[in-house]
């Protein structure tokens, strides 16, 4: 005679309980975009400190010695290894380049000779900032920090010692001008080499004006 097994009944998720599930995803979910979005702001102020401590120490120097960094005429008799540019009038003119001609961001400074690279080790030796040496500083996104005397090309140009950023993100760029000065890679105390402002890919040089 054929027996017949009663199975238990199976019982599957109520729909008030993949209700919770879901919930519980969506809110784990939003706090980690949420904690990315943190992450991502932190990182933006983070470079735009950067450039505000290289700015302090630079107006620091000037307070004890009288001279920007790199601009110093006292440089090589003050610090080791400095050598300066050579050119008359050059050195504590008050402009960081050559003589008072526009001079391009230098972001790969390795040794003596110029005043943008004599910034570096004159700033370490003197105590102000941190390590030895003539290379250039890193921001938070990988990039170089540099500082020169420099026409910024865009909208109406504006020649000026700039502290200059380089491999910074297109969407940082347009985030640091929004939040810290006008929005406008072409206008203010934030600008670009190149503009930034509608961009949607690449990644820029940005320069803060001293």
């Amino acid at each position: 005679m054929t027996k017949f097994v009663k199975r238990k009944t199976e019982k599957g998720f109520t729909l008030v309980e993949l209700a919770i599930v879901l919930v519980i995803i969506g809110i784990i979910l939003g706090g980690i975009i949420k904690g990315q979005e943190i992450i991502a702001n932190a990182k933006i102020k983070r470079a735009y400190a950067a450039q505000k401590e290289i700015s302090a120490a630079i107006y620091t120097y000037y307070d004890r010695y009288g001279f920007y960094p790199g601009d110093d005429p006292n440089g090589a008799t003050k610090w080791t290894g400095i050598t300066l540019a050579g050119v008359p009038l050059n050195e504590g003119n008050g402009l960081i380049g050559a003589l008072s001609a526009t001079t391009s961001a230098d972001f790969a400074c390795t040794a003596t000779g110029t005043e943008q690279c004599n910034l570096w080790s004159e700033l370490r030796q003197s105590g102000i900032i941190s390590g030895s040496g003539f290379t250039n500083p890193t921001h938070p996104y990988g990039g170089a920090i540099a500082v020169s005397y420099f026409n910024m090309p865009l909208g109406t140009p504006l020649l000026q010692n700039w502290i200059h950023m380089n491999n910074i993100p297109y969407d940082v760029a347009q985030s640091i001008d929004q939040q810290f000065d006008d929005g406008d890679a072409k206008t203010g105390t934030i600008r670009g080499v190149t503009d930034y402002t509608t961009a949607t890919t690449g990644v820029f040089q940005i320069g803060f004006k001293m």
